[in-house]
């Protein structure tokens, strides 16, 4: 965390109007002092913890590609930015069947106070200074998960809840990259599209939920070949919305 905030944002002060801007809810594995999640601490380097490869990209698309960016400084773990306030998982107690025993019991509403509303409150401000033409959600999932024997061989997906608008043009362009796509997959955006729902579908902002498969991305080399092909991709999108 910087000055104990729980996000900070990068080429927030020099963007270009009607641009694009990224959030990165699950950037950081960070666990600030004070708090103790009760596991081993190899986990904080698991998915459970953060979404690999994402904090990379979004620094990278910020500073070399002049897209502002919010980025979680916060783990998941310890709360969840991608979660509304009155789900139970905003404080998770397990996550893909590892239990988080210091979250049992825990102050959900002096989690919110410290992490959650402060993130979300300054996510808000930030969108109505710069007036993205186009939201970046950015996350990343797992080739497969310890509870599931289902292999995910998508190596980017594309979320959406009720506005598909964007979705639609960045599948067709990821596609004609030569990349296999997912179309919400493996999660659905209509089941959890926290963060885009309140920020972008609520204010009628267009976005794509713009999820890369980790192993795509766990190298700065792969970080970096995304982080170029996002703004290419991810800013033809942008002209079409």
């Amino acid at each position: 965390m910087i000055d104990n905030l729980p996000y900070r944002q990068v080429a927030a002060e020099d963007v270009r109007p009607k641009g694009l801007l990224v959030v990165a809810d699950h950037a950081s594995n960070h666990v600030p002092q004070g708090i103790d999640l009760g596991i081993d601490p190899k986990l904080l380097n698991e998915h459970i913890a953060v979404d690999i490869g994402v904090e990379g990209i979004a620094d990278r698309l910020a500073r070399r590609h002049g897209i502002p960016a919010h980025i979680a400084t916060v783990s998941r773990l310890v709360c969840d930015f991608h979660r509304n306030e009155d789900d139970p998982s905003v404080v998770p107690t397990e996550s893909d069947g590892k239990l988080i025993p210091g979250n049992i019991g825990a102050d959900v509403n002096a989690r919110l106070n410290l992490f959650h509303r402060p993130y979300h409150h300054e996510l808000g401000k930030l969108i109505k200074r710069v007036k993205p033409r186009m939201l970046i959600a950015l996350h990343s999932f797992t080739p497969s998960l310890d509870t599931s024997d289902e292999e995910r061989p998508w190596e980017v997906s594309l979320l959406y809840n009720k506005d598909d608008t964007a979705a639609r043009h960045a599948i067709r362009l990821f596609g004609e990259q030569g990349l296999t796509v997912g179309d919400n997959q493996p999660y659905s955006g209509k089941e959890l599209n926290a963060t885009m729902d309140r920020h972008a579908e609520a204010n009628g902002i267009p976005y794509c939920t713009v999820e890369i498969r980790q192993d795509q991305i766990d190298t700065k080399a792969g970080q970096a070949r995304w982080a170029v092909m996002l703004a290419d991709v991810l800013g033809r999108v942008a002209l079409e919305v």
